[in-house]
């Protein structure tokens, strides 16, 4: 160290020239030492790249600048890193590994925009598979949503008409009724995204149904079954959705999206298709000669879907409740003249579904859930009908969405029925398209 110091700055132009006299003695050696001591600091600075002439001040403070210098930049740094995550984490909604097909993303914001404002805060992308999407569209957002539908039920009752004398000993007949029932669904929904946090969406159905009632004339011995079939369709009821992200969480916490539902009662009311109690083999049975393709009640539902992100996979879940609006003054159409039944009041629905998508690859998700509806019984002028009971209807979803381009995305969903009275069989198509 004190040879480099030599070379940097030589001892004989540190000291002054008298110093170097013979009779200077022993303060040459003291001087000398004091001299190359002095210049360690300079030494060190000069390892550094750092001016040796400079005081001790001024080094300290060219030192502070250099670290200044080094934190701007990690700060930097820090900023570019925290751009390129947010870019990563919306590029990754986009393609599915994220909820909708949930469904939508938000658009990516301009790096420099995204360094200063941090992750964008959007909700997750999973392949959707219950009604409510779990991604809301960004502002300025439409998206245009062609879907078809399927389900199939059936049901059997069979009922013992007579007496029995011992048991397994039947005196009598035993009457068997079946209906097949199969429903298509085509519609088209409208969605715009308002702000980024809140949406709203206007839903056209087209429904044909198709009914097969099976029995036979009770009390006869005959053994010969009757075919009844009944079909309709027409304008579904029309829906309207709002919903508000009610919070942004980043991209760690849960996402909780409220929605309000309005269902209207524009399709075929079913009080106003033609029914008939004297159809051969379904006599006192009141079928309807022709479906009707709505419900007959305006209905509201409020809902509430949190999604949780963990990546690779989003778990999601909702509740619901469906309130239908009652009717006074209820009419039926017979084959005999109208009918009057008085008021209704249909029973209302609580629901609550639950499940996980996972991302498959950059394209593709997957989406596994359950939903769960149960409906309360009509009442009838005050009182709860004699044949309406309360009835659960458990469905099992499997979902799969896949992601043709950057605007359109494919989803299938599958349902099956896990309870009697659910459709044994259900099938979703939807086809979504942004602009």
């Amino acid at each position: 160290m004190l040879a480099k110091v030599g070379r940097q700055l030589p001892l004989k132009d540190a000291v002054p020239t008298f110093l170097f006299s013979p009779t200077a003695g022993l303060r040459i050696s003291v001087v000398a030492l004091a001299a190359c001591l002095a210049c360690i600091p300079t030494a060190w600075a000069a390892d550094n790249a750092i001016d040796p002439n400079v005081n001790g001040n001024v080094l300290l403070a060219a030192m502070q600048a250099r670290m200044e210098a080094q934190s701007r930049s990690l700060i930097e740094l820090r900023s570019a890193l925290t751009a390129q995550q947010a870019e990563l984490a919306q590029l990754r909604r986009e393609l599915g590994g994220t909820s909708r097909e949930v469904a939508t993303a938000t658009a990516p914001e301009p790096r420099a925009e995204a360094a200063a404002a941090g992750p964008v805060s959007t909700a997750p992308r999973v392949a959707a598979i219950f009604e409510q999407p779990g991604v809301l569209a960004s502002a300025g957002q439409f998206t245009l949503e062609p879907s078809l539908q399927f389900a199939y039920a059936s049901s059997n009752r069979v009922a013992l008409v007579g007496y029995t004398v011992i048991p397994a000993v039947l005196v009598g007949l035993i009457d068997v009724r079946e209906v097949k029932r199969s429903t298509y669904a085509a519609a088209l929904t409208a969605r715009y995204g308002a702000s980024s946090r809140f949406e709203i969406e206007a839903k056209l159905p087209y429904v044909y149904r198709s009914d097969t009632s099976i029995g036979r004339e009770a009390l006869q011995s005959s053994t010969d079954a009757t075919a009844f079939n009944a079909s309709g369709r027409g304008i579904g009821d029309v829906e309207a959705t709002a919903r508000y992200q009610l919070n942004m969480p980043g991209n760690e916490g849960p996402f909780y999206v409220g929605s309000l539902r309005l269902k209207t009662r524009t399709g075929t009311d079913p009080f106003e298709v033609p029914t008939s109690s004297s159809v051969s083999g379904l006599r006192g049975e009141g079928l309807q000669l022709r479906l009707p393709s709505g419900s007959g009640f305006v209905a509201l539902q409020p809902a509430l879907t949190v999604l949780v992100p963990s990546d690779p996979a989003v778990f999601f879940g909702s509740l619901s409740y469906l309130h239908n609006l009652s009717r006074r003054n209820v009419d039926r159409s017979t084959d005999q003249g109208p009918e009057r039944i008085g008021d209704v009041a249909p029973g209302g629905i609580f629901g609550f579904n639950f499940g996980m998508g996972l991302a498959l690859n950059e394209r593709s998700s997957f989406s596994l859930g359950y939903d769960h509806s149960a409906i309360g019984p009509t009442r009838i002028n005050g009182v709860t009908a004699a044949d309406s009971v309360r009835l659960q209807l458990g469905t099992l979803l499997l979902g799969y969405s896949y992601r043709i381009d950057s605007k359109r995305t494919l989803s299938l969903t599958l349902g099956a029925g896990l309870t009697r009275d659910t459709p044994d069989v259900s099938l979703s198509l939807r086809l979504p398209q942004s602009f």
